[in-house]
């Protein structure tokens, strides 16, 4: 390859006043680095920008000090106020002519659904001289792709719709930029539960230092996530890279912690160890009011594992349908160890489970005591061996999202380590 052809670096400016505003989420840019990073581009720097073209130059100039290469979304449109085009146009020098095939396009586009194309659309053809034309396949705009020989930068403008958008990329940009390309990145992604990232960043600080693959932890919701991600001129020689890497990591005290590789939460790694253990599960829930019996449904498919549950919240629920006994709630109360494996055993046996799993504690913002302040709670795991808790004692400066979510997860990761466990003797 041309080393002056190659895209090393890029920068993602969305432009529109709106998303300034917060009117729109902006889910371009996301979607724009994870397709970069596949391709070996590395993102230098985002950005948003209002509808106003001086302000826009300004953040080209800058942009291109440090990137090869500027992908725009936004500022397409037929209305006066979208200026992307004319702006980027101007920046490079280049006159613009209307393009008689895009203009056909979006008559077509206009007929196709019913409706009268105005005077203002035909603005959208205009296209700079010299610049390669995208078609867009679920709207007007077409998209324009940009090489400066004199500077050797590149500026892809696309749409600002996301269904636009990423037909587009899909549709066109991936291709064109593979060509510019030499490498390409590759990530596996490392879950963790039961220690923090500080103390996951302590263990793996050597392996941090690494240049290529790299490692990087992130804290999510009571777990962490280490990213490792390469960079070589195959997809397969970067994943080994990866691999390697993520032995490495396998090594290290953070080993014991890992629950699953590029799975997306507790119950992703869990419902596949169901399976293979042939085994059913059922959960009683008080304090996480049904947060486990969502997490598991959100998994399409799950019902070839998952039986049921019961959300007991009072403790009349809680005697009438697990078989908590009474005398258990008024000698310890509901936020209990022995409530915690009765309910877990009562889910078990009401639903013929292999597995029943449990919650209950005080999620607050109210509800604490000095001998239980908010964010106490117990889960519980009931099997054919019998029962097993364990004791949270998560920050009341938490709020109630975070302590319900976690005890779900602490919940989960019982009988994620029991199916673990059934494995690993041969069970």
């Amino acid at each position: 390859m041309d080393k002056l052809n190659e895209i090393k670096s890029a920068q993602i400016i969305c432009v529109g006043t709106e998303i300034l505003l917060g009117d729109i989420l902006n889910t371009n840019t996301a979607y724009l680095a994870r397709q970069l990073a596949k391709l070996g581009i590395s993102v230098y720097r985002q950005s948003v920008v209002g509808d106003n073209p001086s302000r826009l130059l300004d953040e080209m100039r800058e942009a291109y000090k440090h990137s090869d290469m500027i992908i725009f979304s936004g500022g397409l449109g037929p209305t006066c106020d979208d200026l992307t085009k004319e702006t980027v146009s101007e920046y490079f020098g280049l006159p613009m002519y209307m393009d008689e095939h895009s203009l056909e396009q979006i008559q077509i586009y206009f007929h196709a659904i019913g409706r009268e194309m105005t005077e203002n659309n035909k603005k959208q053809a205009l296209v700079p001289v010299g610049a390669e034309i995208l078609e867009n396949s679920c709207g007007t705009a077409p998209g324009i792709a940009i090489y400066d020989s004199k500077t050797n930068k590149t500026a892809i403008l696309l749409p600002g719709p996301p269904v636009e958008l990423c037909a587009m990329f899909e549709g066109s940009v991936r291709g064109y930029l593979r060509l510019r390309s030499r490498y390409v990145f590759a990530s596996r992604n490392i879950h963790i539960f039961g220690i923090g990232e500080s103390g996951a960043e302590t263990i793996l600080r050597k392996l941090m230092d690494n240049e290529n693959p790299t490692v990087a932890p992130y804290a999510k919701a009571g777990e962490v996530r280490i990213r490792v991600t390469a960079r070589a001129e195959s997809e397969m020689s970067a994943y080994q890279l990866c691999d390697t890497m993520v032995q490495k990591v396998r090594d290290t005290e953070v080993g014991k912690y890992i629950y699953g590789i590029d799975c997306d939460s507790v119950e992703g790694a869990l419902l596949p160890l169901l399976r293979k253990n042939k085994m059913k599960i059922a959960c009683a829930e008080s304090c996480t009011g049904g947060y486990i019996a969502k997490r598991i449904t959100d998994i399409g498919g799950c019902s070839d594992v998952f039986l049921g549950g019961a959300v007991t919240y009072s403790n009349d629920v809680k005697i009438k349908l697990l078989g908590v006994m009474s005398e258990s709630l008024q000698k310890y109360g509901a936020v209990s160890e022995d409530v915690a494996m009765q309910m877990a055993k009562g889910i078990r046996k009401a639903l013929g489970a292999d597995i029943g799993i449990s919650t209950t504690g005080i999620a607050g913002p109210g509800g604490g005591t000095d001998e239980k302040p908010v964010g106490t709670v117990y889960v519980a795991i009931s099997t054919a061996e019998g029962e097993k808790v364990k004791k949270l004692s998560l920050s009341a400066m938490r709020d109630r999202d975070y302590i319900r979510y976690t005890s779900s997860s602490h919940a989960l990761m019982l009988a994620l380590n029991y199916c673990n466990e059934k494995i690993n003797n041969g069970l």
